[in-house]
This record gives structure tokens, sequence and C-alpha cells, in this order.
């Protein structure tokens, strides 16, 4: 018997990372006021917003040395950026083998709403749960983050 335990370092057969889910990316959702929001978050629950929401850093478990984040971002209540889901919220998850996740997906039938896009800060792509909750899938590049500096939430 393997008792092997999956790492963010283990490959595939084809040596790249094996395409999976490795953490939370951000939290979305719908707010009436996203400026009263993100104040009353700062000045209740001391998070450092920004015109985006807030960031929050935090250390990768297998690489102590690099920092991660996470986005909290509320949104303008009938914004489309969730459509086509009805749903309040979108959750962003960070993977790993974002293309070899997408085949994955396709192969499992999964709904895959656009096609990836490349930024400084990583790729993303956006697909349907069974439930009918848009997930956003968001292959990072952290130290883009860490280089442009401004405030985090610790």
């Amino acid at each position: 018997m393997n008792n092997k335990k999956e790492t963010n370092h283990e490959k595939s057969k084809d040596n790249n990372p094996i395409p999976k889910v490795t953490g939370i990316g951000g939290i979305f959702f719908f707010s009436e006021d996203t400026e009263k929001t993100k104040k009353w978050y700062a000045k209740n629950l001391g998070l450092e917003t920004s015109q985006w929401g807030s960031s929050f850093e935090f250390r990768n478990a297998h690489r102590p040395e690099e920092i991660n984040y996470l986005q909290w971002s509320p949104f303008k209540k009938g914004s489309d950026y969730f459509a086509p889901s009805k749903k309040e919220f979108m959750i962003n998850y960070r993977v790993q083998n974002i293309e070899g996740l997408i085949e994955k997906l396709k192969l499992n039938g999964v709904t895959i709403l656009d096609s990836i896009e490349t930024f400084d800060y990583g790729k993303f792509v956006h697909i349907m749960d069974d439930d009918g909750n848009k997930i956003e899938l968001w292959e990072p590049i952290d130290k883009v983050f860490t280089e442009m500096g401004g405030k985090t939430t610790k």
C-alpha cells in the first residue's frame, strides 16, 4: 500500500505539476455600497483596503520564504462579473498547471466559460460547478504582488 501524500512538488507523468487546486485565491461578494463596506471592514475588523478590496498575505507551506495572497473584494450589487451565476458570491481557487486542469475538467464534462487569460500576476479561467456557482481558477505569480508592495492584511 502506498501512503505517499501528494504535495505541490509532485509531478505528473509529463513532468508538469499535477493539475489541481492548491488553496483559496479570493472571496468575492456583492455589496450595495462597496466603499462603505470596505470602510466598515477596515474600521471594525482591521482590514487594509484598497480600490480592489483587501489582499491577505500568507506564507506558502512548502516554501515558507514565499509570500502568497488571497484577495477579498466586494463587488457592486448587480455586477455581471459573476454571470452566468445567479449567486451573490464567487470563490477564486489557486491552482497549479491550469492548462492541465482545464483539459481534465473538459474530459469530466465541466462547463468552461472562457479561455485562459494571462496577466503579469497569473493565469485565469472561469468554470461553473453543478450548483450553478461561477468559479474563478487562478494560477498565481505571487512575486508580482510582492514586488508591487502596498498594504496587505496580515
